[in-house]
């Protein structure tokens, strides 16, 4: 697809979230694992393994297409995004944590999204497979310049000139969300005329998967030990993923827009999704109140 959208505005638009995303990121942020080894351990297996797993079997029992069906693995292969680090805070979450495995999965994801989109498109539609993604040179670059350099830049930036990252927090924050905004508008623009198919097609399986990654990220954690405050955290970075990666991928990597699609629905559904969900686990997840011991006179 050799359109402006495909070809600039789109990894442009990435470029910027990924350089906010390194921007308010740290070297510390990554020696934090050694503190928290068992939740990060975890929070890694479920991103990377357990997710793609069980959007495989999602999409399979769905009967999706096989667009739909791959775009769907594009976003369970996606790394969290910055959006978690702000409901892990509003539901207390361990948000330091947040920030380490965005940090970590940003860096991941180089590897196994390539992976998981070229099995994708060999299983669901063999003849797009053949020129799959893999980890061919040619197809990996684009997804290092969009994904990774940008995270190192900012993270450069901020080593340099911590108090001029701190003013541009915010301001560049604001533009994430547009650029974000103007990805998934542009989808829906470039896909109208198959939007309302779309969405009935694409729309139940990204809730589902949406709700999904949000009860895995808790549930997992705390089957193992982690404590409550870094199983929110968890919820929050595997639950909500960072779909503006998913739709680059899609549009200015394999150059379908279609692919793009459950990203873009997902993008609209994962929000209120992530606020019922912390709302659920901070009203029913709470552990249950010690008794104080009875007086003895």
């Amino acid at each position: 697809m050799d359109t402006p959208f495909a070809a600039v505005f789109v990894p442009l638009a990435l470029a910027v979230i990924m350089f906010g995303l390194g921007l308010s990121m740290s070297v510390d942020d990554f020696r934090r694992v050694r503190r928290h080894p068992r939740a990060v351990v975890v929070a890694l297996f479920c991103q990377s393994l357990l997710l793609p797993a069980a959007c495989f079997g999602l999409v399979i029992a769905l009967g999706l297409s096989p667009v739909l069906a791959v775009g769907m693995m594009l976003l369970a292969a996606s790394p969290g995004g910055t959006t978690a680090n702000l409901y892990s805070h509003l539901f207390g979450g361990d948000v330091a944590l947040n920030v380490t495995l965005t940090a970590l999965n940003a860096v991941l994801a180089i590897v196994t999204m390539p992976i998981v989109a070229n099995l994708s498109l060999h299983y669901f539609d063999p003849d797009i497979g053949q020129d799959g993604v893999g980890l061919q040179f040619d197809k990996v670059v684009p997804v290092l310049v969009v994904v990774l350099i940008p995270v190192v830049i900012g993270l450069l930036v901020r080593r340099r000139s911590p108090a001029w990252a701190a003013r541009m927090d915010t301001p560049v924050r604001r533009l994430s969300i547009l650029a974000l905004v103007g990805i998934v508008v542009g989808t829906a623009v470039s896909e109208w005329s198959d939007m309302g198919s779309h969405l009935a097609d694409a729309g139940p399986a990204t809730l589902i998967f949406c709700a999904l990654s949000l009860a895995v990220g808790y549930l997992v954690p705390r089957m193992v030990g982690v404590d409550k405050r870094q199983a929110i955290a968890t919820s929050m970075e595997i639950g909500v993923h960072n779909s503006a990666v998913a739709m680059t991928i899609a549009i200015a990597v394999l150059g379908d827009v279609s692919l793009a699609v459950p990203a873009a629905v997902y993008g609209v559904l994962c929000c209120p999704a992530a606020a019922v969900a912390g709302l659920l686990i901070t009203r029913f997840g709470r552990p249950a109140p010690v008794e104080a011991p009875a007086h003895t006179p």
